[in-house]
């Protein structure tokens, strides 16, 4: 009786065997003798199965030699449209579920086991199915609170079933107390100053929690006008000697570049934009990168719109440099402050660059 090879024994090949496509969304198989990897669903020659190892991944077949076979090539948008069908589905189960669905119940759903589930939601929406919940009660709850009578209907209405684990994190998720947020940011102190730059108009705010606004324009009035109607209510502080040194500084970074900027930040996003903009900030001066680059750097490599429209939620120009990311063919795309403006920031960082390359020759590893 002859000894059955390990990779027989494998539930992968029973689904290499049967052709079946729905395993398509969770393996690839390479062939060691023809050097390429195929999906479950492949019509190809089947192969002797000692001559078959498996992998999660398309990426962790070539990483291990292997080449695409022409089928898989021409399989990959078709996967990728499932698996943004699949997302889809489950993130519009999220926003409709009264209670938060559990990793395996969302898992079921889509018919996937829950390490793969959770591995495809991330890689399409750059977030955690668990973040993605979270962030869209996040979102309700600002909603809500700005139109129910008490907090506590807000947060039951937007899926919080815990006031107090809610309020171990509410500064966090809407920067202050939720009552204050309610009455539009009463009793919240934001300081601000408008000044002018190269670039026109500049407004510069802070709460308590560090710089929380850097706006550009033309129009100074048009400046404060976007600051109030972030909170109506806030207490809006005009700015003392102090706090026009910090102004000062933002402008010198804004005409200097080289002097860098090294400020505490007050970030107001969703856990997606929080990720792009710390991408951002690693970018260099004088550096660009493109919406795709940052989408992968993530690790969420198909949302690169997703990427785009974290852009342009940021209210924190030059401190988080969403300047520096261009079109993957290097041309200039919107920017919240305007697209000449962009380019003159990215003129004025290449510059100081390139002048820093030529008095310090050898600092370059280039």
């Amino acid at each position: 009786m002859t000894t059955p090879h390990p990779t027989e024994q494998d539930p992968r090949w029973a689904a290499v065997v049967a052709r079946d496509a729905k395993a398509d969304l969770q393996f690839v198989y390479g062939v060691k003798t023809t050097g390429v990897y195929c999906r479950p669903s492949s019509a190809s020659r089947l192969p002797r199965p000692e001559n078959v190892e498996f992998f999660d991944t398309p990426q962790h077949a070539e990483a291990a030699g292997y080449r695409a076979s022409k089928r898989a090539s021409g399989d990959q948008t078709q996967v990728a449209q499932r698996h943004a069908q699949i997302v889809e589905a489950s993130c519009r189960h999220i926003e409709r579920a009264e209670n938060v669905p559990s990793l395996e119940a969302l898992a079921a759903l889509a018919g996937l086991s829950p390490f793969y589930f959770h591995r495809t939601f991330k890689a399409v929406t750059g977030l955690t199915p668990k973040g993605y919940a979270n962030a869209h009660r996040s979102r309700k709850l600002r909603s809500r609170l700005k139109n129910s009578h008490s907090v506590t209907d807000a947060l039951y209405s937007a899926g919080f079933n815990s006031n107090s684990r809610f309020y171990e994190t509410a500064d966090q998720v809407l920067g202050m107390k939720p009552c204050d947020y309610k009455a539009g940011g009463t009793n919240s102190d934001i300081r601000f100053a408008v000044g002018q730059c190269s670039l026109g108009a500049i407004a510069v705010a802070q709460s308590t929690r560090g710089v929380c606004a850097i706006l550009l324009g033309d129009d100074p009035d048009k400046l404060l006008r976007d600051l109030q109607d972030q909170f109506p209510q806030a207490n809006l502080i005009g700015a003392d000697p102090a706090f026009e040194q910090l102004i000062a500084q933002v402008i010198g970074f804004v005409e200097t570049p080289a002097l860098g900027l090294d400020l505490p930040l007050d970030l107001r996003g969703t856990a997606f934009q929080e990720r792009v903009w710390q991408a951002l900030r690693q970018i260099p001066a004088g550096s660009t990168a493109s919406y795709a680059e940052i989408a992968r750097q993530i690790g969420a490599p198909g949302s690169f719109r997703a990427v785009a429209q974290a852009c342009g939620a940021n209210r924190l120009a030059v401190a988080i440099p969403c300047h520096r990311v261009v079109r993957s063919d290097g041309e200039l795309s919107g920017y919240r402050w305007g697209v000449e403006r962009k380019r003159q920031l990215l003129e004025r960082e290449g510059s100081h660059r390139h002048d820093a390359r030529h008095e310090n020759p050898g600092s370059s590893s280039e």
